[in-house]
């Protein structure tokens, strides 16, 4: 297997716009967004995350000096809660990138309605409602940028996960409409789109040798793109540098979706 690493420590730029900037993250205990943490963590912002798993959370808090809040995104109360917090702890909340989501593989033949609307609070709903907790403060400083996580999946049209494609399909139209309403407030609404993101979940659940060889075959770069080299994006869309950067998708994933 071929990799390009691009973790920790995430210093071969530096945005002096991040430095103290108010950075909240969704699922930040692990995976992409973990790495999203130790990254903005790295550029000097004040970072919290939210999460579910508060094992992994502590431990990552205690590493990195991020605020780890406890909380499941699916439940809308508890999220603007958590949020209202950070809010209050940071006078405002300068970045939130929406990561929370689970990819969870199932049989079309087999969905039923509780488990659909499982799936679509797992990977969209907390993506609205988080960027409206934030919207009132970001929108009386006059700025604010709002991370959104699509994923190539929908793109490619995947069968055996129409719950997660048709989710992350949806965060599209969102990322677009909220970027037109949230924009005359200076607020910034994008969405990083990744590809075949090599983490711990993925190899746990996924993969193999052959799955590890026909992404390489597939995609223009022939290296396996780890969670690095989306942090790195986000790095850029929280700061000052990507100011012009609105309603768009940033596809991460090394030329796949160009088969």
């Amino acid at each position: 297997m071929t990799t390009t690493e691009t973790s920790a420590p995430y210093e071969s730029v530096r945005y002096q716009s991040l430095a103290g900037r108010a950075v909240l993250i969704t699922g930040g205990a692990s995976g992409i967004g973990e790495a999203m943490v130790r990254a903005f963590v790295a550029q000097g912002s004040h970072v919290a995350f939210l999460d579910v798993d508060e094992t992994a959370g502590a431990g990552l808090a205690e590493e990195t000096g991020a605020r780890f809040l406890k909380c499941d995104v699916t439940d809308t109360t508890a999220l603007r809660a958590a949020i209202g917090a950070f809010e209050g702890e940071a006078d405002g909340i300068d970045v939130l990138v929406n990561n929370a989501g689970k990819d969870d593989r199932h049989e079309m033949g087999e969905v039923e309605p509780d488990y659909w609307r499982r799936m679509l609070a797992l990977n969209l709903d907390h993506h609205f409602f988080a960027t409206q907790a934030v919207a009132k403060r970001m929108a009386e400083k006059g700025s604010g940028s709002v991370v959104m996580l699509g994923s190539i999946s929908w793109m490619r049209g995947r069968p055996g996960m129409v719950g997660y494609t048709t989710s992350k399909a949806a965060i599209n139209g969102l990322t677009k409409t909220l970027a037109r309403e949230l924009g005359p407030s200076g607020i910034r609404v994008n969405c990083i789109v990744p590809g075949a993101i090599l983490t711990e979940r993925q190899k746990a659940l996924w993969l193999s040798p052959e799955l590890d060889a026909e992404f390489i075959r597939l995609q223009a770069l022939k290296f396996r793109l780890d969670a690095g080299h989306v942090a790195r994006l986000a790095l850029f869309l929280g700061s000052d540098e990507s100011a012009g950067c609105t309603g768009a998708n940033f596809v991460v994933d090394a030329g796949l979706t160009q088969n």
